[in-house]
């Protein structure tokens, strides 16, 4: 028993050093961005809503994503205002 778990523990440290090494390389670059291509295309293709880091951290802090679609609604009426005087100026 000992040695299945000392395996996997070895195993996914090597695992995760090899990992970090690849992912800098040409070949590690090209590879993840071919794997993001397909999850992109399977997400298009079978409808699947993949949730963001982002999307999680805002149903967990209702607070700030309220205070940030404020914000982004400011900037919004603030640009459509600047666009506004520019073609008056004209």
């Amino acid at each position: 028993m000992w040695f299945w778990l000392i395996t996997a523990i070895a195993g996914s440290i090597i695992g995760s050093a090899t990992d970090s090494w690849f992912r800098d390389t040409k070949a590690g670059v090209w590879f993840y961005a071919k794997i993001d291509n397909l999850y992109t295309w399977a997400s298009k293709r079978y409808g699947l809503k993949i949730l963001t880091d982002e999307e999680k951290r805002m149903k967990k802090f209702p607070i700030l994503n309220k205070r940030l679609e404020e914000l982004e609604s400011k900037i919004d009426h603030l640009e459509h205002l600047v666009e506004y005087v520019g073609q008056n100026r004209g």
